[in-house]
């Protein structure tokens, strides 16, 4: 059974990490790479290209799991911590998206929680501030992995990108792969037909074309601090749609969601399509 710490123990649990040594650790270095740091579970570092004329910086943030390993999707479950990334805003770069690839569902009956098994990266959209010139990218990665105990990890990572300077092209290719990785937006044969909220039974109700036949769809649902989402229950609605039956959980007095913006990711057919559902 996995035991995943709460967002309350996590955070009692850092000063110890802190001795214990669950920090992340330096390991390696490349030109366009930051160093690799390592935890018991694993390894992460930063990975970025020359900005472009807009000032945009295409990076991503690998994580390299160890076998058995987890990590979080952006909402983990009952337990568990979304992968954090907080820039040094002396630095000149601000933090605009993370993108996150399409995650899986992992239940043992006790507990449920979504995320990686499996080496993955996280496509960092930057801006430098400055225009034109060296930038150094100075962030810090807050995220939790987990065996049979889940643990929180954090490490402090710099990359400097010297202004007309060679861009590897493996890592290159590393950052185009990220992207190609994310879900696609919704199109005429993959997107979402209907949408509703029951406030009185807390309960979302969701219509979704698929792009062909699937025994095991996938949804999942993620909103602002705030807001949780239960185990959706999914039926086939024909050959090639479904509805979807989510519990909304939500803290404070206010039972509406209106306003509020919903990311909705469905897998379906070796593809998954994302987009942010809105409330009247």
């Amino acid at each position: 059974m996995i035991q995943c710490f709460t967002h309350q123990k996590m955070a009692q649990f850092i000063g110890a990490a802190s001795l214990a040594g669950c920090f992340f650790l330096p390991f390696g270095a490349n030109a366009t790479t930051s160093e690799w740091v390592t935890s018991p579970g694993g390894m992460i570092r930063l990975v970025a290209a020359q900005p472009k004329e807009d000032g945009t910086i295409p990076a991503t943030l690998e994580v390299k799991l160890n076998p058995g390993w987890k990590t979080y999707w952006r909402e983990p479950g009952a337990s568990g911590i979304p992968p954090q990334v907080t820039l040094d805003p002396k630095g000149g770069v601000e933090l605009e998206k993370i993108g996150f690839p399409v995650p899986k569902t992992f239940d043992d009956g006790v507990v449920r929680y979504i995320g990686y098994d499996k080496p993955v990266a996280f496509p960092l959209t930057l801006k430098s501030l400055h225009g034109s010139g060296d930038v150094t990218i100075r962030a810090s990665v807050f995220l939790g992995i987990c065996e049979d105990i889940c643990i929180p990890v954090q490490g402090e990572l710099t990359l400097a990108i010297k202004q007309g300077g060679f861009d590897n092209p493996l890592d290159g290719a590393r950052i185009d792969d990220a992207v190609a990785a994310l879900p696609e937006a919704p199109s005429t044969d993959f997107a979402v037909t209907a949408s509703r909220y029951d406030a009185d039974k807390a309960m979302m109700h969701l219509s979704v074309r698929l792009p062909a036949a699937d025994k095991d769809p996938e949804v999942f649902l993620a909103g602002p601090s705030g807001i949780s989402f239960g185990k959706p229950e999914i039926q086939p609605a024909g050959d090639r749609a479904l509805n979807a039956a989510v519990p909304v959980r939500l803290t404070g007095k206010d039972r509406e969601l209106k306003g509020t913006p919903i990311v909705l990711t469905v897998r379906a057919q070796g593809r998954s399509m994302e987009t942010t559902l809105a409330f009247d």
